[in-house]
């Protein structure tokens, strides 16, 4: 489980909230949100770029939930007890997100960075899949032959002059 705001008490519908807001501070002009039993998700736009943040949220059933050891036998916790553990562990999740979107922005608006830099894994492509989705096979596949491609597929070739190569 995650280490950040173990112990907080903000629901995650605060959380929520306060990535809205912080978005539109910061000059987003589109939000949305939708979740399933596996993960939420966020998204907005912002600079002419649709971004998206993916959640994995925990699964109810956890052990690290539904049991716990005391005096080295194995219990189940009450449904009461696993479902507050549970809750706390995804209002955790929620308030991480809040930090990671809040920093990025600020290293943006502070001149750290730029925009594209910050959330280019997160950026949409116009096909629906992420930045990061379409080049972590292209990253594996680099590492497993031991060189960078020349060329990345679906880009053009710039370094012979010209748009198209």
């Amino acid at each position: 489980m995650t280490k950040y705001a173990t112990q907080t008490e903000v629901t995650s519908s605060r959380s929520r909230d306060e990535i809205e807001r912080t978005l539109e501070r910061y000059g987003a002009d589109q939000f949305m949100y939708g979740w399933q039993d596996s993960s939420a998700v966020i998204a907005f736009r912002m600079s002419g770029r649709h971004v998206k943040f993916v959640l994995p949220l925990p699964s109810k059933e956890d052990k690290a939930f539904t049991e716990y050891v005391s005096r080295g036998k194995l219990w189940a916790r009450t449904e009461e007890a696993a479902r507050k553990l549970y809750e706390q562990a995804v209002r955790s999740k929620w308030r991480a997100l809040a930090l990671v979107v809040k920093a990025k922005l600020e290293a943006v608006e502070s001149g750290i960075s730029e925009f594209d830099s910050e959330f280019m894994a997160n950026i949409v492509l116009p096909g629906g899949e992420t930045v990061g989705e379409w080049m972590r096979p292209q990253i594996a596949e680099a590492y497993r032959i031991g060189q960078v491609p020349t060329v990345l597929p679906m880009l053009p070739d710039h370094s012979k002059g010209g748009q198209n190569g």
